[in-house]
């Protein structure tokens, strides 16, 4: 088991950006795709993956700083660290159940496909990591082995449900035949979006406006530009944090960069994916008729440079620092994983159709949620990490992260498997919330392209 735990360790060890391309190039000769077309996709992939990766980065080390300068401006002391979402994947691969799971969990996708449970194939192992922390956390908090095998298994047959909701809409959004979402830290908020949206289509002042990129580009002209509309907040965030004119300066044309570069690469990795994708659907019309329709579940990084994205994204950054400012109880500053709103963020955007306005306002609640989620769950998270020997240099405190710690999906079922009254009682929510989300999508009006209002 050791030895198969080392592989495991090994093989997960490769970046996203090295795994993926490497998967589905194999994925493509299976399914007798011819190799020079295969390698062509592949390396497709893994270039526009790489330059995701790179403007994400170039992201990050951009407003990291600017972040800490402003949280030390407020004088508020927070005694949680926001680590983000790295040091929980390393807790997860580090964790003994990872070996077992993998196989498990492709065995469950496997499994579903053949009886058409499901149409998609979750060719994602990387974000398999997002079902092992689940287990582990059940594990931790109960001392079950099998209450957390059961956890992270039913956890990923509800991800390949939801992937199989998504799939028209992730078509529409991001142009991308046969491809769906299969990363549970995106798709738990999808059916949040879907009623969100639904509401605010019926809401006076609201339903009427227009604000995907294109119509914001149309109504404001030079201020719509989402190049202009990234300055602009990286000017907000400088000025906020005490820069001097240079530096805001600085940060504001890094930040029109990452939104105008984030769609070019994610165009680039588009059309790896739709190679792969044409291929894998004509083999199944042959082989697998009743599976012609199936997808490829993939990480959300393939939406993430969508313009409609990267602007509800960039707008709800200052928002998530203003409620961690303002709200009582929250004792962390989301740092280390603010940058990852566009994860957050994603689905919501996919469901209300591009609408930059609804997706802000559908996410700010869902901020508020996950604020609250991420901070309860610090000394959890903390205890794991001492368990599996993490340790961040230099620091030796209480220790959460943001939006993937602040899962709800995740924390909903961590109480649910403990047996917390909060969790039981919320039951008849989430189902209705399930149900809405299935109407919504099997509604013929859903099912039209987006209206044309102002």
């Amino acid at each position: 088991m050791e030895q198969i735990t080392q592989i495991v360790e090994y093989i997960l060890s490769f970046k996203a950006y090295t795994m993926l391309p490497l998967i589905i190039l194999v994925f493509s000769l299976v399914l007798r795709v011819p190799v020079k077309k295969a390698l062509q996709a592949s390396l497709t992939i893994a270039v526009g993956f790489v330059g995701i990766f790179m403007v994400f980065d170039f992201f990050v080390a951009a407003l990291g700083p600017a972040v800490t300068a402003l949280a030390e401006r407020t004088g508020l002391d927070y005694p949680i660290l926001d680590v983000g979402w790295p040091p929980l994947a390393a807790i997860t691969w580090a964790y003994p159940l990872a070996a077992i799971l993998i196989p498990l969990i492709l065995l469950v996708n496997i499994l579903m496909l053949l009886p058409g449970w499901t149409k998609t194939v979750n060719i994602d192992i990387w974000n398999f990591w997002h079902f092992i922390f689940m287990a582990a956390l059940i594990v931790q908090t109960t001392g079950s082995t099998l209450l957390g095998i059961a956890s992270a298994l039913i956890l990923a047959v509800i991800t390949l449900k939801l992937a199989d909701g998504a799939k028209p809409q992730v078509a529409e959004f991001g142009n991308l035949k046969g491809i769906t979402i299969s990363t549970l830290s995106a798709l738990t908020y999808y059916p949040i979006g879907l009623v969100g949206n639904w509401l605010l289509e019926r809401t006076p002042g609201i339903k009427h406006l227009k604000a995907d990129p294109e119509a914001i580009r149309r109504r404001l002209g030079l201020l719509g530009e989402p190049m202009v509309l990234g300055f602009l907040i990286g000017l907000s965030l400088g000025i906020a944090g005490g820069y001097e004119v240079k530096d805001i300066l600085e940060l504001a044309v890094k930040i029109a960069a990452v939104v105008t570069l984030l769609p070019m690469m994610s165009g680039l990795l588009g059309r790896g994916l739709m190679i792969v994708s044409e291929e894998m659907t004509a083999f199944l019309k042959r082989r697998v008729p009743k599976l012609a329709d199936a997808a490829m579940g993939l990480d959300i990084a393939i939406l993430v440079g969508h313009t409609s994205v990267i602007v509800s994204a960039i707008l709800l950054i200052p928002i998530a620092l203003i409620l961690a400012f303002i709200l009582p109880g929250v004792r962390f500053i989301p740092i280390g994983d603010l940058a990852n709103m566009v994860g957050l963020v994603a689905m919501i955007t996919v469901a209300a159709r591009g609408n930059v306005i609804r997706s802000v306002i559908i996410g700010i609640p869902v901020l508020i949620a996950v604020l609250y989620t991420a901070s309860g769950l610090a000394p959890l998270f903390t205890t794991l990490a001492q368990d599996v020997g993490f340790t961040v240099p230099g620091y030796d405190g209480p220790i959460t992260s943001f939006l993937d710690g602040g899962n709800l999906m995740r924390v909903f079922f961590l109480g649910l498997f403990q047996g917390k009254l909060w969790a039981l009682a919320l039951i008849p929510v989430i189902g209705l919330l399930f149900f809405f989300s299935w109407k919504i999508l099997t509604s013929s009006r859903f099912n039209q392209p987006p209206e044309d209002t102002q």
